[in-house]
């Protein structure tokens, strides 16, 4: 039956919809997957897995490239449940970096990073750098990690106080991590602060008035000291027509 005739009957048109495909619930004991193609036929699976409990386990990283038909592993210990992981190039060598991010129990630091560069098959492994002293300040864990034009980026809001007293003021840190010689360097592209009192118009006005004060000072004794010239020149002018007159 079409439309025209349901509406001339005074039945309701249902129309149909096709139910988007669910994604496939893992299977204990895994507990998070994401496929990452670096290119056609070069894809790296990321999972998690663990008995037992929720907060540790073991991470495993697939690569399969069918291009070449090598299949590789690479495990290790995992602290925390992972929220996410990223493919990069950070120093344009062609070699893929796979880095894993983890989100432990830890209130503060509540980050761990699992980076790995793979090379002909093979995985190495590299160091995840801590934040310095003046990174972390005003640190309070719950990054956000992206990628943008090939450097893996960081970006986290910035408390005062600590513990639980610590409440956000508003501004935020970004940090950008590259590759060089298979270490990490950092840059941070942020120009923050902790202090949000660091620079008021409070602080800044007696150093305008006191900058004016001088101004008027020296404006003043320049006036002093044009007017001082000047009288000395009308008396010096003085005494030579004195002296002239007595000559005649």
């Amino acid at each position: 039956m079409d439309s025209g005739c349901a509406q001339e009957t005074g039945k309701p048109v249902t129309s149909t919809t096709v139910a988007a495909p669910q994604k496939p619930a893992l299977m204990e004991p895994f507990r998070y997957h994401k496929m990452i193609e670096v290119s056609p036929g070069n894809d790296f699976d990321i999972l998690s897995w663990g008995r037992g409990s929720t907060e540790t386990g073991a991470f495993e990283i697939l690569n399969s490239d069918s291009a070449d038909m090598k299949y590789t592993t690479t495990t290790g210990d995992l602290d925390g449940v992972i929220v996410d992981a990223f493919n990069t190039d950070m120093d344009v060598d062609g070699n893929p970096e796979i880095l894993i991010q983890a989100k432990t129990k830890d209130s503060v630091y509540n980050t761990t990073m699992y980076a790995f560069e793979f090379n002909n098959g093979k995985a190495n492994k590299l160091d995840f750098p801590k934040l310095t002293s003046s990174q972390k300040k005003g640190y309070h864990g719950n990054d956000n990690f992206y990628v943008q034009d090939g450097n893996l980026m960081r970006q986290f809001a910035l408390y005062d106080g600590a513990g639980k007293e610590a409440k956000p003021n508003g501004q935020k840190r970004l940090l950008q991590y590259g590759l060089r010689n298979n270490e990490f360097t950092v840059k941070q592209i942020s120009t923050d602060s902790t202090d949000t009192k660091a620079v008021t118009p409070v602080e800044t006005a007696p150093v305008k008035e006191k900058t004016e004060t001088m101004h008027s000072k020296l404006s003043s004794s320049s006036s002093k000291k044009k007017k001082h010239r000047s009288e000395e020149s009308h008396t010096s002018h003085k005494r030579k027509k004195k002296k002239h007159h007595h000559s005649d």
